[in-house]
């Protein structure tokens, strides 16, 4: 886990509602390491490049090393809170965590070869239940995303987790159901009505015939 994105904090002695206004009035965001079975260490980070770690798009499934002096600590982000109104960091909770660890986190869900799907191509559509999955993964691997590709998919079927291949060493969280991820809807007005429309145009023609 040595290649973790490393964020630069300073201990905080003290803490409180006070003390925090003061800390984010100095461009810093509270924030406090648990878990492991040691004791927490309140800390402060500075709000900028809290920012930038935020602007990854994917900052409560990244593994980051804080350092706070000469001490490290690997730690998942838990829990972000903002503000109501400038949308701006107000407190992190970071979990502890060693390249051992087993977490939950959300992995992205990415489909692959959508102009290959036989629903797809005969015009349905992909209907994704779920953008992301939760998942039980090891902390010093945690995948980007998992992927299906929907090349074998027609129009009524449904992509269930069990129709991935999951990254070693992982598995989904819900555990007693083989939930679906996406479906592959009829187009609307339905599949069939094309069809529909070119038979009751022959009849129409074969009755003006006669």
């Amino acid at each position: 886990m040595s290649d973790n994105a490393t964020l630069i904090a300073e201990p905080r002695d003290r803490v409180g509602k006070g003390v925090s206004r003061a800390l984010r009035r100095e461009g810093r965001t509270p924030a406090v390491i648990y878990g492991d079975n040691k004791e927490p260490v309140t800390i402060s980070v500075e709000t900028k490049e809290l920012l930038k770690a935020l602007n990854t798009g994917s900052f409560m499934s990244t593994v980051y090393t804080v350092q706070v002096g000469k001490t490290k600590h690997n730690v998942l982000p838990r829990d972000l809170q903002l503000h109501p109104v400038k949308d701006s960091p107000v407190h992190v909770d970071f979990l502890r965590v060693s390249a051992k660890s087993q977490i939950a986190v959300n992995v992205p869900v990415n489909f692959l070869n959508e102009d290959k799907c036989a629903g797809l191509v005969r015009g349905g559509v992909l209907n994704v239940v779920r953008h992301e999955v939760e998942m039980l993964v090891p902390a010093g691997n945690i995948p980007e995303s998992i992927e299906i590709d929907l090349t074998k998919f027609d129009i009524g079927d449904s992509v269930h987790i069990s129709d991935f291949d999951l990254p070693k060493g992982t598995e989904p969280t819900i555990t007693d159901r083989d939930f679906t991820v996406a479906t592959i809807a009829a187009p609307s007005g339905g599949a069939g009505d094309e069809t529909e429309e070119e038979e009751v145009s022959e009849e129409e023609e074969t009755t003006e015939e006669s």
